[in-house]
């Protein structure tokens, strides 16, 4: 993997119990802390209309470790396919200084939200970080339909990662990576943005923001029609 990529967190060895450190993750999670200064309304205190957000694979959950002691009023909720990842998500959660990190619960995002037990039109925000080009496609459709689904009216999906754009990769890092990705398993791989953009019009779902992340990442700010 080139240097200047951060976008494969880690192998499928068994970590039930440890808190993982994840170095890609500790270095873009204060740039994606930035984006969503921009686009998260917190109140001060964790109520029963206090907003929710939602995890979609949170791998070592240093993600919302990160984020929720800066939006003390937002209920975070990590998810994980990865039973051996709950160790770390757990200890992430229990040690947040503001305490609203919710312990992980077990999702397949193939499945639909309600499997778990969510309501349609019930959450504030979806968040979903590197899993894309890691998985079969079924996940991201999967991603997308349950955020048509499932998140509230004008709510938004935050996904983060690398992408391609009107079938073109760039840099030559990533064109690299995707390489690289498409030996190790010929379902993953880049995904373009135009198909997303399809996907997301299929599931009212709107791109409302592009924006550009270090190493050769970038953040898509998706909006429920």
């Amino acid at each position: 993997m080139s240097k200047s990529n951060d976008l494969f967190y880690g192998s499928c060895e068994s970590y039930k119990g440890e808190k993982l450190i994840y170095p890609a993750a500790t270095r873009n999670q204060e740039p994606i802390l930035q984006v969503l200064k921009r686009f998260i309304i917190s109140d001060t205190d964790i109520n029963d209309e206090s907003p929710t957000f939602v995890e979609i694979s949170s791998g070592s959950g240093q993600h919302l470790a990160h984020f929720a002691p800066h939006f003390p009023g937002v209920k975070f909720q990590p998810s994980e396919v990865d039973e051996n990842l709950f160790g770390s998500i757990s200890i992430y959660a229990t040690q947040c200084p503001t305490k609203n990190i919710l312990q992980p619960i077990l999702l397949d995002i193939r499945n639909k939200l309600s499997c778990y037990g969510f309501e349609e039109n019930s959450i504030d925000y979806m968040y979903n970080a590197n899993m894309m080009h890691i998985t079969p496609f079924e996940c991201t459709l999967g991603l997308f339909e349950n955020a048509g689904k499932y998140l509230k009216s004008e709510a938004l999906m935050i996904t983060y990662g690398p992408y391609s754009k009107d079938g073109i990769i760039t840099p030559q890092s990533n064109i690299d990576f995707d390489i690289s990705l498409r030996q190790r398993d010929p379902l993953w791989g880049l995904r373009d943005i135009n198909d997303l953009v399809r996907i997301g019009e299929e599931n009212n779902l709107s791109l409302i923001d592009t924006i550009e992340m270090p190493s050769n990442n970038k953040t898509l700010i998706w909006k429920k029609d």
